[in-house]
């Protein structure tokens, strides 16, 4: 299908109320609904007085040469995805955020004649939170407006919802499609001036740590990166901070009394420090603000859209710069902001009924004005890894962001679901969108090094960012033979891997490297397990 004007508008300004129109424009009351096509856009924009606005619907419906039969269909996650992302047939309820490509044939085939495959998406930094739907008639596009649970109050100002994008791509496969509409939807990808890659303990250790313990870790990944002349990040995970999860961010806790100390040895040792946050919780109020810089709806939890909060992170922000930690791993924004983790309420996500104070933007730029204060206080020369945070609208103001589901050091099954299905489906948008970070190397001895072996291989081979989690005590000659490997490889720039069975298999082993077709085993001999990756506490 090309780009055109949608066959039907509804804007809704109450819960399952809207308003239908049929035109290329919506006029209502104080409400102005405007589309402008330019080139190879279709621009939103709506403006409104006092009406309160919740979610814009369009629909194009399929003139009869439009519809496709035997086809394949992929959307995108709303952040990190949790072992979700594939290809399936028509599911007409199903929701796909920000983009979704629509496919026949097979990527196993080298030969792309007769091959198709429709992208329909929306250009990054969105101002509303965007998600499609495809079945045998047509397609819909819902734009989700609200601030927090209720309708966005814009008082009269233009708000440009979102750029829409349809693209038909013939002769290729679906992965290269996949892979220039997401040049198209993110001109001006926010990328580090080097490969990212390291050291992060969680994994192993799962906030069990210390000072001592870092340094630990920050010799091994040392060790087995010497000689090379881009230095792997050391990263201090959650458990620095005086309480678990949770803020006050301006010291360490006994077992870390000295952070900018820390960040001194990690780079006399010859790492780059990195730290983990999350900006938005606070626990047990110590982080020191006034009532009013707080959620209503979610206690412990700081309203993004108060200016109060905004500059006290950018004030944690250069605190943890002045320390010389030079990556910020910033992480819960997703769920602080929305109430939800990605994974939980379809399209629909945050639950009505509640706003942030500053009701005059939606969610969507609440979140995109937070991530834009901590790039601008982080500075030239800070690497901003995302966890936890909307895919689109980090893309541009994040240079690495991890786009799957925590892997593990003691299931590899999890690692397979989340960690494997990530990667392949996410391939797309690593140097499109950001440098994609699909979760670290788990070693903590309960899982076989078999398999760890070919995870670490096949994340060092794709060009993507690099973490190993592995407890130096158990760490042997040969493992770290196996990392020193993947350190040079992965540093040295390799070209994308490409998931060759990823249409057909939800965890692809299939992959195209450098030319060569590699297969990779992802079972243990017993094969599966019934393990269901994000209710499972234990990593």
């Amino acid at each position: 299908m090309k780009l055109r004007f949608p066959d039907e508008i509804k804007i809704f300004d109450k819960v399952d109320n809207g308003h239908t129109f049929r035109t290329p424009g919506a006029v209502y009351d104080d409400v102005k609904l405007t589309l402008d096509m330019k080139d190879d856009r279709l621009s939103v924009q709506i403006v409104a007085d006092t009406t309160p606005l919740l979610h814009i619907r369009f629909r194009w419906n399929f003139a009869p040469e439009e519809i496709r039969r035997g086809i394949h269909i992929m959307g995108d996650a709303w952040e990190r995805s949790y072992g979700e992302l594939e290809w399936r047939g028509e599911v007409p309820h199903r929701f796909m955020p920000w983009y979704m490509l629509v496919s026949n044939g097979s990527d196993l085939s080298p030969d792309t004649d007769g091959r198709f495959t429709e992208a329909f998406g929306v250009g990054v930094q969105p101002s509303a939170m965007c998600s499609w739907q495809h079945d045998p008639r047509g397609v819909t596009l819902w734009m989700d407006v609200r601030c927090g649970g209720n309708g966005v109050l814009l008082g009269g100002r233009e708000l440009h919802v979102c750029d829409v994008f349809i693209k038909e791509y013939f002769n290729t496969s679906a992965f290269e499609a996949g892979k220039s509409f997401c040049k198209v939807m993110c001109p001006a990808p926010l990328l580090s001036d080097t490969p990212v890659y390291g050291f992060n303990n969680w994994y192993y250790a799962v906030g069990h740590s210390s000072h001592e313990q870092i340094l630990k870790d920050c010799d091994l990944i040392c060790e087995v990166t010497e000689g090379l002349s881009n230095r792997p990040y050391m990263v201090v995970d959650d458990g620095w901070q005086r309480i678990p999860c949770s803020g006050p961010w301006n010291a360490g806790c006994e077992l870390f009394s000295d952070m900018p100390g820390l960040a001194k040895e990690i780079s006399g040792r010859g790492a780059i420090p990195g730290i983990w946050v999350r900006y938005l919780r606070d626990e047990f109020d110590y982080c020191g603000l006034p009532s009013e810089c707080y959620l209503n709806a979610r206690e412990k939890t700081l309203d993004a859209s108060h200016p109060a909060a905004i500059e006290y992170i950018k004030e944690v922000t250069g605190r943890i710069v002045s320390w010389g930690y030079k990556l910020i791993k910033h992480d819960f924004s997703m769920q602080d902001i929305f109430g939800v983790n990605g994974y939980e309420r379809g399209g629909y996500l945050a639950k009505n009924g509640w706003s942030f104070r500053d009701q005059s933007r939606t969610s969507a730029e609440i979140a995109m004005d937070m991530y834009r204060a901590i790039l601008e206080a982080a500075g030239d020369g800070t690497v901003i890894l995302a966890c936890d945070t909307p895919s689109h609208l980090t893309a541009g103001l994040a240079h690495v962001m991890r786009t799957g589901f925590d892997t593990s050091a003691r299931h590899f099954e999890r690692t397979r679901i989340c960690g494997v299905n990530t990667l392949a489906f996410r391939l797309m948008q690593n140097g499109t969108f950001y440098t994609v970070d699909a979760d670290c190397i788990g070693h903590s001895g309960r899982i076989d090094w078999k398999l760890n072996r070919q995870w670490l291989r096949l994340v060092a081979e794709s060009g993507t960012a690099l973490f190993i989690s592995a407890d130096p005590d158990l760490t042997t000659d040969e493992m770290k033979e196996d990392m020193r490997l993947a350190c040079k490889v992965n540093t040295s720039g390799y070209p994308d891997a490409i998931p060759l069975d990823w249409m057909e298999n939800q965890t692809p082993e299939v992959f195209l490297i450098n030319g060569d077709v590699k297969v990779y085993d992802w079972y243990a001999e017993e094969g599966t397990h019934q393990f269901i990756p994000p209710a499972d506490p234990e990593y």
